[in-house]
């Protein structure tokens, strides 16, 4: 007689790891995921929406991405990997006889994080190229003076909640009429090899505690135009 094989389940050995965001975004849930060996967590990078963190209606659009960095007992903590504007939303931005003024760039913050930014301006009507080059060349100025300014921590806030995005507008609307500037992609290039504020999670906990959600209060980089575009 043959014995009977037990086939072992292995979704009931894996555990459930709670992803949390870096502190410089509230320090707060944004997922739970299972694993059977903790390291396998390790390089993943999780998905949501601004809004999941903001609960600001208006953040609905924006997806963020994180990567499981460091664990803290059933904690996973991340560090911010990137954004991006969904696809319905940046094809509800294009309109006919109005220009979209792209320009992508790669820089390096103060403490040595490296990222590729896409920005993008929609303008009310249709402008010459000359004033697209003007308009670009402003996104690029601001955008890297802020990186040598700015922290990858403050960087990151500042791009991802419009700061950045509302400075170029009131610069770049004296050579166009705009109805919308915003920061449409991020992506993390490359960091320092150190990264303290992952290693010490009781401080990554101690951080998140303090953050209020006056951190993420910020200007969406959306011109009044563009509100009443997407109330309506």
């Amino acid at each position: 007689m043959s014995k009977s094989t037990r086939v072992k389940d292995k979704w009931r050995s894996k555990k459930w790891y709670s992803v949390v965001a870096p502190h410089y975004f509230g320090g707060i849930e944004i997922g739970a995921i299972p694993a059977d060996e903790p390291e396998k967590l390790l390089g993943r990078v999780v998905e949501t929406t601004l809004y999941d963190i903001t609960q600001d209606f208006s953040h609905q659009y924006l997806k963020t991405y994180f990567q499981i960095v460091g664990l803290d007992g059933k904690r996973a903590l991340t560090i911010f990997k990137g954004h991006e504007y969904s696809r319905d939303y940046l094809r509800s931005l294009i309109r006919r006889k109005t220009t979209k003024v792209d320009g992508i760039f790669n820089v390096i913050t103060k403490d040595g994080y490296k990222l590729r930014l896409a920005a993008a301006a929609f303008t009310l009507t249709r402008i010459k190229t000359s004033q697209e080059r003007a308009i670009r060349a402003i996104m690029r100025k601001i955008i890297e003076e802020k990186a040598k300014t700015l922290t990858f921590e403050q960087f990151v806030q500042e791009a991802v909640l419009g700061k950045i995005a509302s400075d170029i507008y009131n610069e770049a609307k004296k050579i166009a009429p705009l109805r919308h500037v915003g920061i449409r992609k991020s992506k993390l290039l490359s960091s320092p090899e150190i990264q303290a504020a992952i290693t010490r999670a009781p401080e990554v906990e101690a951080s998140a505690k303090k953050s209020s959600s006056e951190d993420l209060s910020g200007g969406s980089g959306v011109s009044k135009e563009d509100k009443e575009s997407q109330t309506a």
